[in-house]
């Protein structure tokens, strides 16, 4: 196991999946702290990293293209104090940042896991019931239907048209953008058969938002219902092909082979990547001894 604690969060590696708790620190965005504990198994992982720097260095986890519905639903736009998959580490616990980014990368290795795009959500978005106040409105979101409602700053045409209830089934996307410079963000849901180009000051389906402390919340109505949302990489309805790279254990049964036989082949495989330069020596040597301490 690979621990390391920080006023910024408590990441936590078991070997399976990387645990992620924000901490109490001043600096710690209110989408972090709302969010709370999360669980990112280890095939939804496509790579770790750590940056030092001269007054704090930076962990940074790189999920698959796909895994995660609130990645999917923000577009990689969350700001760096809301980016649950980023972790502030002080100038003495570089040491423990550069340990745990081998272990997780080794795990990858050993692991086999792939880096590509996968066509279902390994994580299950933010827990419903949720309601987020922000801009020109209220979103809510039980996990059926979102409920859109209007404040006294909503342009009038808007607001006149009432509240607004969403059944998940009538929803075909919803993505949420943050207020930048002079432009304003938003949340805008995509409604099967009402299709508008309207800027969200006017579109009844979006919330508008200004640019607030509680405008990365909506991120999380966002992801909530993404996850509840059909995978936009999923094989159409009866079409059983893959429709991405899949892991060696999603190709269905393999062969038995002894344990020993396997990291063999595993330790010839590491040697032939490290060979044509994919694996740096220091990434060889590392996974090298994993395999041969699990030996």
């Amino acid at each position: 196991m690979a621990e390391i604690i920080q006023k910024d969060g408590t990441w936590v590696f078991d070997g399976d999946a990387v645990r992620l708790t924000p901490g109490r620190d001043k600096s710690v965005g209110v989408l972090r702290r709302t969010l709370g504990e999360l669980v990112v198994p280890l095939e939804a992982l496509a790579g770790v990293s750590f940056e030092q720097g001269r007054r704090a260095g930076r962990l940074r986890l790189r999920l698959r293209e796909g895994a995660d519905p609130l990645l999917h639903a923000t577009g990689g736009r969350l700001g760096e104090p809301h980016d649950p998959y980023q972790l502030l580490v002080e100038p003495e616990r570089h040491g423990v940042a550069e340990y745990f980014t081998d272990e997780v990368r080794n795990a990858l290795l050993l692991d086999e896991v792939g880096s590509g795009p996968v066509d279902r959500f390994l994580l299950p978005g933010p827990s419903v019931p949720l309601s987020v106040s922000a801009g020109d409105g209220t979103a809510s979101f039980d996990g059926d239907r979102v409920r859109l409602e209007w404040n006294w700053k909503t342009e009038d045409a808007k607001a006149a048209a009432g509240a607004r209830t969403l059944a998940v089934g009538d929803i075909t996307g919803v993505e949420w953008h943050p207020a930048v410079g002079l432009e304003n963000g938003s949340l805008r849901f995509a409604v099967r058969g009402a299709a508008t180009k309207a800027p969200p000051k006017y579109d009844p389906n979006s919330v508008e938002l200004w640019g607030f402390k509680r405008d990365p919340l909506m991120a999380l109505v966002a992801a909530a219902v993404q996850a509840r949302l059909p995978h936009p990489a999923a094989p159409p309805a009866g079409d059983v092909r893959p429709s991405g790279p899949l892991l060696p254990r999603q190709l269905g049964p393999a062969p038995a082979e002894d344990g020993h036989d396997a990291l063999l082949r595993r330790l010839r495989e590491l040697g032939e990547l490290h060979r044509t330069g994919v694996l740096t020596d220091e990434e060889f040597t590392a996974a090298k001894q994993a395999i041969l301490g699990r030996m």
